[in-house]
Order: structure tokens, then C-alpha cells, then sequence
């Protein structure tokens, strides 16, 4: 009795104290050598990519970093002379005395707003597929592979006809839907808050095809039965997809958001040619084209704004990067 008492004691430990780490398995030679030639064999295989990875992306990312602190311009190309070093002086210029702050802030606002309306119609679309018949279905594929499959500069020239100032379908339609001549001639690239209002028109036209597309394939893995169950709960509309359908898609949707700050924050093909067509650059500036226009000459300070953007998007998808840490290691 008295023996059984203590074997049961001995299993049972302290609230609060730490097991025991049990030891490590022994490998036999054997194993041990196994495990060798596929880590040889594993890294071998990586060892492309990371040699490109290495060139393509190490090299010019520590280069930007270090012209960041730098004075280095054309004038130094040209004349092949080392530039002098500066530190922060680039970027309290970019921070002071540039439009950088601006377009910072005009381009923020413009992906929240691009995020959130192709996030919801994506997500809105990818529901409405599920309820239709599969002609309809396969007919809104088409028209959303359509859509994503044309090149945004392509996109961006049709869009900017549909818009044209002397020929375009909008105008016309709105002349002949008010009856008058007021929208005659009528410049809709000329006024900064109407030119956005034609990019969003166009990212978020290109943008919906990948959410929704994504969204559905997510929405084929939630079980028929759970769905099922829950209609005979009474669960319908927002509170079935809310308590329901959504824990099922946060790592899709989760995945898709941060993909979406990235790409829209990044904006450019779409910007550049409506800017070509007649927007003024000075208002309707964001990062990607602020960049580009900046980058002749001046290249320490468009180091700075470069590694500025990369510490940004960092900070917008660290939250993703933790969380799929957090995942990998239940």
C-alpha cells in the first residue's frame, strides 16, 4: 500500500512545477547519416534560389541601404567619385523639406480605401458564386478572368477612352441621360479628386477577380454538414457567415488583406498613364510614382525613400508574419 502511495505521488506533480525534459533520441549511425544527405541534399536544392534571391534582392537592398546615408548622385556616376557620407541627412530632408509627407499620406489613404472595396466586393462576389446556377457561375468567372488577365496598362488605356474628355462613353451617356450639354468636354483626369476616382475604378475592376477567386476556393472547404447544422440553428444571413463561415476563411482573407496593402500601397502602372493622359502630377503623386520622378539624379535620397517604404510595408505585414509564425509552431 504504502509503495503504491508513493508511485502515485511520484506521477502526480506540483501545479505550477515543469516536467521533466525527457532526452533527446539517440540516432543510430545509420540515421545519422541519413539525415546528413538529405540536409545535403535539401540545401542543394535551395542553393539556386538563394544565390539569386542573393543577387536579385540582397545585393540591391544592402546597396539602397548604404546610399541612404549617402550624397551619391549623377554627378558622381559621371565622374566615377566616391560621394560623402551624410547618415540621416536624406531623411530629414525627405521627412522636411519635400512632398514626401503628402504623398505618403495621400497614398495610405488611397490603399485603405482600394483594400477595403476590393476586399468586400471580392468576398461579396465569391458569396454570390456560390449561390448561382453553373451557367451563371461559369459566365461571372469568365468576365472576372477577363478582367484579371488584362495587362493594367492595357487596362488603364481602355478605361481612360471609356473617360476621354472629347469621346468618351461617360460623358456621352451623361448627356444623354440629363438631356443637356454639361458634360461636354468635361475633364474627369484634370481635377485631382475625380482622377482618383477613376483609378479606384480600375485597380478595384482588376483587383476583385483574385479575392474572389480565392474567397470561393476557401468557401468549397467549409463542411456541408457544419452549414447544414447551423441553418437548422437558425443561423442565416451575417450571423451565419460571421460565426460560422468566418472563422473557416480568416487565414484565406487574412493572407488576401495583406497581399492587397502591399500590391496597393505599391500602385503604379495605373497612376503613371492616367498622369500621362492629363492628370496633374503634383496632386495625384503617390509613393511608386513620387519615386520614380524623384529617382533621376538624386539617388541617396531616393535610397531613403526606398528603405522608408520598405520599413512600411514591413510594419503592414508583420502582423500576417506572426501570425503564420504562431501557426507553424502548434
Amino acid at each position: 500500500m504504502a509503495e503504491a502511495t508513493v508511485t502515485t505521488a511520484s506521477l502526480v506533480a506540483p501545479r505550477g512545477s515543469r516536467r521533466a525534459a525527457s532526452p533527446p533520441p539517440a540516432f543510430t549511425p545509420r540515421e545519422k547519416a541519413r539525415r546528413r544527405r538529405d540536409a545535403r541534399g535539401a540545401w542543394t536544392l535551395l542553393a539556386p534560389s538563394v544565390v539569386i534571391l542573393a543577387v536579385m534582392v540582397g545585393y540591391p537592398a544592402v546597396l539602397m541601404v548604404i546610399q541612404s546615408f549617402t550624397d551619391y548622385s549623377i554627378k558622381n556616376k559621371v565622374q566615377g567619385t566616391l560621394p560623402n557620407f551624410v547618415w540621416f541627412d536624406n531623411y530629414v530632408e525627405v521627412f522636411t523639406s519635400s512632398d514626401f509627407p503628402v504623398v505618403l499620406m495621400r497614398s495610405l489613404g488611397l490603399m485603405i480605401v482600394l483594400t477595403v472595396l476590393i476586399v468586400t466586393f471580392g468576398v461579396l462576389t465569391a458569396i454570390l458564386m456560390t449561390r448561382l446556377g453553373r451557367g451563371w457561375r461559369i459566365l461571372v468567372s469568365v468576365g472576372l478572368l477577363v478582367a484579371w488577365a488584362m495587362p493594367p496598362l492595357a487596362a488603364t488605356v481602355v478605361w481612360g477612352w471609356i473617360f476621354d474628355t472629347q469621346y468618351g462613353v461617360v460623358n456621352w451617356a451623361l448627356n444623354t441621360i440629363t438631356g443637356t450639354e454639361n458634360w461636354t468636354n468635361h475633364s474627369w483626369l484634370l481635377d485631382p479628386f475625380s482622377f482618383f476616382m477613376v483609378l479606384i475604378v480600375i485597380v478595384v475592376w482588376q483587383g476583385v477577380p483574385f479575392v474572389a477567386f480565392t474567397t470561393y476556393a476557401a468557401l468549397g472547404q467549409v463542411p456541408g454538414e457544419v452549414l447544414e447544422a447551423s441553418s437548422l440553428d437558425g443561423a442565416t444571413g451575417w450571423n451565419r457567415f460571421r460565426l460560422i463561415v468566418f472563422p473557416y476563411l480568416r487565414s484565406v482573407l487574412t493572407v488576401i488583406l495583406v497581399l492587397q496593402i502591399i500590391w496597393n500601397l505599391n500602385i503604379f502602372t495605373q497612376v503613371y498613364a492616367l498622369q500621362s493622359r492629363g492628370g496633374l502630377i503634383s496632386e495625384t503623386n503617390v509613393l511608386g510614382t513620387y519615386l520614380f520622378r524623384q529617382g533621376i539624379g538624386e539617388f541617396g535620397v531616393t535610397s531613403a525613400i526606398g528603405v522608408t517604404m520598405v520599413i512600411l510595408l514591413l510594419a503592414l505585414s508583420w502582423g500576417y508574419v506572426r501570425t503564420t509564425l504562431k501557426e507553424e509552431e502548434l
